[in-house]
C-alpha cells in the first residue's frame, strides 16, 4: 500500500519526535511496515520494523532503547517515536510497506519492501 510520512522537523539533541506513516487509500492491516533513514552522504539504513500483526518488532542497534515503533489500527497509521535524539540521528526518514498475509514477519532489507514514501527530514542540532 502506498504510504506517506509526516512529523519530521528540527529538534535539539536530547529531544523527541514522533513520525507517522499513513496508508494511502487502503488499510495497513496486512502490511509489514519498516522505517528507514538516509543520513547526509550515507546509504539508507533500517531503523525499525513491525510485522502486520504488530507482535514482532525490530530495532537497529543504533536506536535500540530510544525508539519505539507502533501500529494504530484505528488511525491506520504506524508511528515511530524517537527519544533522546542525537545529532547522528539527522537524516531523511522513510516509511516503507510490503504485503505479508502471515502477519508474522518483519523485514530489514530495502529490497523486501514494495512501497516507499517520499521521506521526511529530521534534523537534530547539538
Amino acid at each position: 500500500v502506498p504510504v506517506v510520512e509526516s512529523g519530521g522537523g528540527l529538534v535539539q539533541a536530547g529531544g523527541s519526535l514522533r513520525l507517522s506513516c499513513a496508508a494511502s487509500g487502503r488499510t495497513f492491516r496486512d502490511y509489514t511496515i519498516g522505517w528507514f533513514r538516509q543520513p547526509p552522504g550515507k546509504a539508507r539504513e533500517i531503523v525499525a520494523a513491525v510485522s502486520a500483526s504488530g507482535d514482532s518488532t525490530y530495532y537497529a542497534d543504533s536506536v535500540k532503547g530510544r525508539v519505539t515503533i507502533a501500529r494504530d489500527s484505528a488511525k491506520n497509521t504506524v508511528s515511530l517515536l524517537m527519544n533522546s535524539l542525537k545529532p547522528e540521528d539527522t537524516a531523511v526518514y522513510y516509511c516503507a510497506s510490503t504485503l505479508d498475509y502471515t502477519g508474522t514477519y518483519y523485514y530489514t532489507r530495502e529490497r523486501d519492501y514494495n512501497y516507499w514514501g517520499q521521506g521526511t527530514q529530521v534534523t537534530v542540532s547539538s
